[in-house]
């Protein structure tokens, strides 16, 4: 009976945050895009047993795609671009929203669909182009430029899913997942995306040389990890999905944006708190009968 109770007093509260977390994330276009996404007939572009499927639809994905924006504003040319052409200091949802409906449509939506969003994003690239601060030309069409994106988000969303993932990975799995994503990737116009974990190693790392920390990069990152304009509710579980995502940036970008780094702290405490996070969002929006058990924090791979 006690148990019973529980569930029953619990509800209304997993629906609230399920509703807050599905407006932030989704817009007001958010449920006719998910019943059509999920709903509609027509051939997807991967099947139900794909690896892109299962790191997608992850609460864990919150975490990887703060870590994404991070590590991909070391880039001193895309991170021009962002600040001379993005909103998303007074716009940040609408470049969530934006960018989740692509995860989505791509991963889980009719291939039409995910054709027409893929051109969607290529005509919006042609028209983002201009000169940096240090007197190079960019543009978000470059190939070179978008197969910095790709793979600076491949690798966090894998870290991501890995650590705080309801189910992480095989080693066979991990390679499954970047493979999937190059298929997206080619569509883009991504030049050689990687197709093994090995491979999106190497051409992680190849990209070093051209990474620094800039003043906007830097500017990004105070404001996504201590500014973000939220609700007072959500500041504390925010925090703590911010302070995963730094906790599984490389060692290497701590001094260029300027990061803390805390091996104790981050080992304990806002491991756990960043797994609690996740595991709230999980409960509070997969359905009932896909929700998985909280698991101990450290369990996963990689990281």
């Amino acid at each position: 009976m006690v148990l019973l109770r529980l569930r029953i007093d619990t509800e209304p509260l997993r629906a609230r945050l399920a509703s807050e977390v599905f407006t932030r994330v989704a817009g007001t276009q958010g449920p006719e895009r998910r019943e059509r996404i999920h709903e509609a007939a027509g051939e997807r572009w991967f099947g139900p047993d794909r690896p892109i499927r299962r790191v997608h639809r992850d609460s864990a994905m919150f975490v990887g795609g703060l870590r994404a924006l991070l590590l991909q504003s070391l880039h001193p040319l895309a991170m021009a671009g962002v600040a001379d052409h993005s909103d998303y200091q007074h716009d940040p949802w609408g470049r969530l929203q934006r960018t989740s409906y692509f995860l989505a449509v791509t991963t889980f939506g009719p291939a039409g669909d995910a054709e027409e969003a893929v051109a969607r994003v290529q005509a919006v690239h042609r028209h983002i182009h201009g000169v940096a601060s240090d007197g190079r030309p960019y543009s978000a069409a470059d190939p070179h430029l978008l197969h910095w994106v790709h793979v600076a988000e491949v690798d966090s969303f894998l870290a991501a899913h890995q650590r705080y993932g309801a189910r992480p990975l095989s080693p066979r799995e991990c390679d499954g997942y970047v493979l999937d994503t190059s298929v997206v990737a080619k569509r883009l116009g991504v030049p050689d995306p990687p197709r093994t974990r090995a491979e999106l190693a190497r051409q992680l790392a190849a990209f070093r040389p051209e990474l620094e920390g800039t003043p906007h990069a830097r500017e990004a990152a105070r404001y996504l990890l201590l500014r973000a304009p939220l609700p007072a509710l959500a500041r504390v579980p925010y925090s703590a999905l911010a302070a995963a995502a730094v906790g599984l940036m490389p060692a290497w970008t701590r001094w260029p944006l300027r990061l803390p780094y805390l091996p104790v702290v981050e080992g304990t405490w806002w491991r756990l708190a960043g797994q609690g996070a996740v595991s709230s969002i999980r409960w509070a929006t997969e359905p009932r009968d896909q929700r998985q058990p909280p698991r101990p924090a450290g369990r996963g791979q990689g990281g």
